[in-house]
């Protein structure tokens, strides 16, 4: 069974990445870029019956830092 985790910064959380990628477009001429949040998707292959409770702690423990990250689980 597949599982995509998408993993992003919280709101307030400077973006580093995102604002590179921003100003690159931007000298590439793409204007009217005003903002950009970069993050990462996470495809899991697991076992069929495994519980959104198991993926969810996967998230917790491992996959996003819950300080500053959140998480989207989509199955």
């Amino acid at each position: 069974m597949k599982v995509n985790v998408t993993v992003m910064l919280k709101d307030g959380v400077l973006d580093p990445q995102g604002e590179a990628v921003r100003h690159a477009l931007g000298a590439l001429g793409f204007d009217g870029v005003e903002g950009v949040r970069q993050g990462k998707l996470i495809e899991l292959d697991v076992a069929e019956g495994t519980d959104r409770a198991t993926v969810e702690a996967m998230c917790q423990k491992l996959l996003a830092n819950t300080v500053i990250e959140s998480y989207r689980i989509e199955t």
